[in-house]
């Protein structure tokens, strides 16, 4: 009935109506009334209050031990409520340290790069002027490549993984988030994955773009620039993307 339980209407219902007998018992009426009087005033209705009456009414889940399952889910829910309080007041002063950092506000010029990312890198990797090359980087997050290979067997290059790996779980995961809204890095995983010599597998290539992202992260943090999107695939990279179409 709802796509996030962490919604305003679904916590609210929850709170009021936490099982099945509790919807079923209280009528589409109340909890149409119910959501209104909390505040909400969009997205929910009949329309919706009617889909979980029905929903409710088939439902097939236990109904013993009602009182205890209330009391739990009150709980769970004040547990939640007080966590996203703390996490609200932790961004507060990770925001505040961010934002005394030379360079961190120009890294998060960068479309779709937050405060989370930025601060994320950071932590892992420290003050930026002790870096001579972003390639210091690349190797302190494990993602310098290297040949597995034994005498005269020749195995696949792979990353490395000698680094931090909640750095390069940070980078991939942004990485996977450019690729979905930044038209740059887009059309570079397209490159990668389809140009006809050497291409790349896509975790191969969301690699290559973690690559990517921490060298124009250290270049805006160390030059305190603004991200360039014209700059970002440069003029040879341009010619291969177009000659690539």
């Amino acid at each position: 009935v709802f796509k996030d339980w962490e919604g305003k209407a679904s916590l609210i219902t929850l709170q009021n109506f936490p099982l099945p007998q509790d919807v079923v018992a209280a009528g589409e009426t109340a909890l149409v009334a119910t959501w209104k009087k909390s505040g909400v005033q969009r997205a929910v209705g009949p329309k919706r209050a009617g889909m979980l009456y029905q929903k409710a009414q088939k439902s097939i889940g236990l109904t013993e031990g009602a009182t205890a399952a209330r009391h739990e889910l009150a709980m769970y829910l004040e547990q939640y409520a007080m966590l996203c309080r703390q996490i609200e007041e932790l961004m507060e002063h990770v925001a505040a340290l961010v934002e005394q950092i030379p360079g961190a506000s120009h890294m998060m010029s960068i479309p779709c790069i937050g405060l989370v990312t930025v601060a994320g890198f950071l932590a892992e990797v420290g003050d930026l002027s002790g870096y001579d090359h972003s390639q210091q980087i690349v190797r302190h997050a494990g993602l310098s490549l290297r040949e597995n290979s034994s005498g005269l067997h020749k195995g696949e290059t792979t990353i490395s993984k000698r680094g931090r790996c909640r750095l390069r779980a940070l980078l991939y995961r942004a990485a996977l988030t450019m690729v979905a809204r930044n038209p740059e890095f887009r059309a570079l995983h397209m490159y990668f994955t389809t140009r006809r010599d050497n291409p790349l597998k896509k975790k191969q290539s969301m690699i290559a773009l973690c690559i990517k992202l921490i060298r124009i992260l250290f270049e805006l943090g160390r030059k305190q620039k603004n991200y360039d999107s014209s700059k970002v695939l440069g003029p040879h990279r341009e010619a291969q993307l177009q000659a690539a179409a």
